[in-house]
């Protein structure tokens, strides 16, 4: 099969994106991952299919990790195929601005693209994300655990810039108490101009990224800094707490266009 594909990035954060309206693509784990694999594919932290939507949504969303296989949300990847959707000419325009309205497999979700430049292919997109009960934003080991589309561990560490990333998150992502499916680990700091600063280790992936969207959601919502910075770019998180939840999350970050192509898969 021959795939024709575009290839994004959120803040460093990359993915294979392919536009499947018409349910013609057909990926196994294997295919996926070949596709991701950066010295044999296209290269990448994970895969997303752009489908067709039942309903009130302009398309939905099928994401999988790097290893083929499927997670619930993945917040960059939500913003990525956003713009993808946009260029396709999907959403409408509300006040100026393109919104798109789609589903995920963690439920539905409501993009803005607040700036997309034709020429450098750079832009801004928004992105809703799910509400997360202050029930569940649980202290576990020596951080906390909280689920903002997939489940994710935050802890506060010192020298963060120098700190064993990959090993020390590939020792906690399968503790027992981070659920049976184990979690993507968030290391953060407090930087001098008041920014948090992020790096996460992705389950799926099993390394760091240069940024995870749920992750820096689940780092604000933790220390309540909605300011924060990554390896590949910096973000903002809005919420609003009500005692009972964090209503009204939005991820705000970069999004850019690397190339388009065709691969045999």
């Amino acid at each position: 099969m021959r795939i024709t594909f575009s290839k994004y990035d959120g803040a460093g954060n990359d993915f294979v994106v392919i536009d499947n309206r018409n349910g013609v693509v057909t990926l196994s784990a294997e295919q996926i991952a070949h596709l991701c694999h950066r010295r044999r594919g296209v290269g990448a932290d994970g895969l997303l299919l752009l489908c067709k939507a039942e309903g009130d949504y302009d398309f939905a969303m099928r994401y999988y990790n790097s290893d083929g296989y499927p997670a619930d949300m993945c917040g960059n990847g939500g913003r990525c195929i956003a713009a993808f959707a946009h260029r396709l000419g999907l959403g409408t325009m509300v006040e100026g601005r393109p919104r798109l309205r789609f589903v995920a497999d963690d439920g539905p979700h409501l993009a803005e693209v607040v700036m997309w430049d034709k020429e450098s292919r750079l832009g801004i997109v928004s992105l809703g994300m799910r509400e997360v009960e202050a029930a569940g934003v649980v202290r576990c080991m020596e951080g906390w655990l909280l689920n903002t589309g997939v489940p994710h561990y935050v802890q506060r560490v010192e020298d963060l810039e120098h700190y064993d990333v990959v090993g020390e998150g590939r020792r906690l992502r399968h503790m027992p108490e981070l659920g049976s499916g184990g979690a993507n680990v968030n290391f953060v700091e407090d930087l001098p101009d008041g920014r948090l600063m992020v790096r996460t280790y992705e389950r799926g992936v099993e390394d760091e990224t240069w940024a995870c969207g749920t992750g820096v959601t689940a780092c604000a919502i933790v220390t309540g800094n909605r300011l924060l910075r990554t390896r590949g770019g910096d973000f903002k998180v809005d919420f609003t707490p009500t005692g009972k939840a964090f209503t009204d999350v939005r991820l705000i970050g970069p999004v850019s266009l690397n190339f388009e192509g065709e691969m045999e898969v």
